[in-house]
């Protein structure tokens, strides 16, 4: 009989934490924005003696620097215990030389990085791929996942292949988007995992670990005469790694039904133009190919799974043979370089072969900018020229080099029966909360997918929270910010003055507003551009006092609850009895232990969201509203050009120039 597969909502640090804790006996740490969450998680579950494969309890060991932790994990190993760690940006920079040692002395540990941008020009502590590119020459195998899923099932191959090949694994997967992204996920269970560990090899990396019971040489310092012929001595070990990936990828296919290889293809057998890349954006352009092959068109995407080592053959028998032209997206800079690095592995990898298609890199998605199908179609359009441009970048206005490719007509490429929301909040005044509790209602409690991804303005508490939601009957594949919303929230008043928020919102869409205003002071703070909007397109408008009515129940500024209640009435994405349920459900399970005071009370904010949501008749002659008049200020150019576009949450539309010295 088989097993009944078990789903459940997580972000992808959980994922890859959950794991990761099946195959470690000792954690060595040091937190780091994004992969903090995956030690800590180890950590607390160390701590309420969860058990490993192996029936054990995890021991963590907290350092006090990046560089400690990876000599913890190097001693460890070395010791014969299987050891990992979870890092990003410059603390895995810091964990290099280490990494140099423990893939020379074939140790199978296992980082786990939320892969992030290095501070250049700037700090940002967002996503790309620069981090990990830094530690491609280190012999560590580089295993790249593109979504929550994978960030379980590949975090599982990382180890179970370090443990068969003896090469130490660095399993990265996009900060922030992949990280921080909550899914709905199948979730493996342990008893599988442990029936795929190789235990012949685990037996003898145990027997190799140091022991003054049996005194060995190692971490030699030598000379001329032997150090060249004893580096090259562990070829045969990267030489057999591909196969061991591979062969643990399909032990992984057959338990879970999800096709895994070095290097994985979608799109039409008989594709002329294909994008290869790894991390997130492959879904982004999985789904960009579905739509494009639905119109006719001939076009496929490669997912790099296995960076390092870089198979060519299997590269090579993924594309098509019709393949003429190909575009390599790449996650970082390389200042000076011919092209980014995975462009230079592709573009190798045909030079020694006898297809010749033409072949050309682009960078996208520097410091988490995000990638939107839009991109993606403007990319196959390029490739349609007759020399398209190498060296090309999307998703930015380069009008300084003009190495950008201009954004051509919007794509919609969402499945049918999707549903979109976005909420605007104040950072702690609990909407981000609220809508990881919406997630898991949903997809704990039905049988609907479920998306969620957070951007928190630098400041956090007291700044600006977007939540992008989305939820449907099919497996949500968009790892890019809610661009075409069915509904729209703004849980602050002040933000109407401030931001354009309703741009994404569809047609016929709906708008929730927390404001003290009543119809007629809407009438006169609205800004004309707003009222334009919602009378121009139909939008079905609702209003709110959260902050009165959280007061009242004496929740102080925590308006959450209400808000949520409100989005579960107009939405309906899930009957909203059921809502009401399992939101007063949530509410025990997390407050319970607080007292019976305060389950009361945030029951009472669930039923006075339901009860005191007002749907506002929209005026006619909103259509026609004015703009309000402009007040001039005496500030520098800076101010107006570059700090108050940032400050409207508009710094997407600024120019290269704008940066320019």
């Amino acid at each position: 009989m088989a097993k009944e597969k078990k789903f459940m909502t997580m972000d992808g640090n959980t994922a890859a934490a959950y794991a990761s804790y099946a195959f470690t006996e000792v954690a060595g740490i040091f937190p780091i924005t994004p992969s903090s969450p995956m030690a800590d998680m180890v950590d607390q579950w160390s701590q309420q003696g969860r058990k490993n494969i192996f029936g054990q309890t995890v021991n963590v060991i907290e350092m006090q620097s990046e560089g400690g932790a990876s000599g913890v994990v190097h001693g460890s190993l070395a010791t014969g215990a299987l050891t990992t760690t979870y890092t990003a940006s410059q603390g895995l920079l810091l964990m290099i030389p280490n990494m140099y040692k423990i893939s020379g002395e074939l140790l199978p540990g296992v980082f786990h990085v939320s892969a992030r941008t290095l501070a250049a020009h700037a700090l940002s502590i967002f996503g790309d791929h620069s981090d990990v590119m830094a530690c491609r020459q280190t012999g560590f195998a580089l295993l790249a996942s593109a979504s929550v899923q994978q960030a379980m099932d590949l975090g599982a191959i990382a180890h179970l292949a370090a443990i068969k090949s003896r090469v130490p694994f660095l399993h990265f997967f996009d900060g922030f988007r992949t990280s921080h992204e909550v899914q709905k996920i199948e979730v493996l269970d342990y008893d599988d995992l442990a029936k795929m560990v190789d235990y012949e090899q685990l037996n003898a990396f145990r027997e190799r670990g140091l022991t003054p019971n049996a005194p060995q040489l190692r971490g030699t310092a030598q000379n001329p005469d032997i150090f060249f012929q004893a580096r090259e001595a562990s070829n045969p070990y990267y030489d057999n790694l591909t196969d061991i990936v591979e062969e643990c990828m399909d032990d992984m296919t057959k338990l879970t039904g999800r096709t895994y290889k070095p290097f994985v293809y979608h799109g039409a057998a008989d594709a002329e133009k294909v994008i290869i890349c790894m991390g997130s954006v492959y879904e982004t352009v999985c789904e960009t190919v579905d739509y494009l092959n639905a119109q006719g068109e001939k076009v496929g995407a490669v997912n790099v799974h296995l960076y390092r080592p870089f198979s060519g053959k299997r590269l090579l028998d993924t594309i098509p043979e019709t393949c003429k032209k190909i575009a390599v997206l790449d996650r970082t800079k390389e200042p000076g370089a011919e092209g980014e690095p995975l462009y230079l592995d592709v573009k190798n990898v045909f030079c020694d072969s006898d297809r010749s298609p033409v072949i050309v890199g682009g960078r996208y998605g520097l410091g988490s900018k995000d990638t939107t199908p839009d991109q993606i179609n403007t990319v196959f359009d390029h490739l349609d020229q007759d020399a398209p441009r190498h060296n090309f970048t999307i998703g930015i206005v380069d009008d300084v080099t003009n190495l950008s490719l201009p954004v051509g007509n919007p794509i919609d490429v969402t499945k049918e029966g999707t549903i979109a929301a976005r909420f605007w909040g104040l950072g702690s005044d609990g909407t981000v909360g609220a809508n990881k509790n919406s997630i898991k209602i949903i997809g704990d409690h039905t049988d609907m997918y479920a998306q969620a991804y957070f951007s928190y303005d630098s400041k956090k508490s007291g700044g600006v929270t977007i939540s992008d939601l989305r939820f449907g009957k099919n497996p949500i594949k968009a790892p890019y910010l809610v661009n075409r919303a069915d509904f729209v929230a703004c849980h602050n008043q002040a933000y109407v003055d401030k931001y354009d928020m309703l741009t994404p919102l569809k047609k016929g869409g709906s708008f929730l507003l927390n404001t003290l205003w009543n119809e007629e002071e809407l009438a006169e703070h609205l800004p004309g551009h707003m009222k334009r909007f919602i009378a121009q397109n139909d939008i079905d408008f609702y209003t709110i006092d959260a902050v009165t009515l959280a007061r009242g129940i004496g929740l102080g500024n925590r308006i959450n609850t209400i808000c949520q209640a409100a989005f579960f009435k107009i939405s309906r994405v899930i009957p909203l009895d059921d809502a009401v349920k399992y939101m007063k459900k949530a509410i025990k399970d997390t407050y319970g232990r607080r007292g019976e005071e305060i389950v009361t009370m945030n029951y009472q904010a669930v039923d006075a969201g339901l009860e005191h949501l007002k749907k506002i008749e929209v005026p006619a002659d909103w259509a026609d509203a004015p703009d309000e008049e402009v007040v001039t200020r005496d500030v520098p150019e800076f101010i107006t050009q570059i700090v108050d576009v940032m400050n409207a949450q508009k710094g997407d539309s600024l120019p290269v120039s704008a940066f320019k010295d």
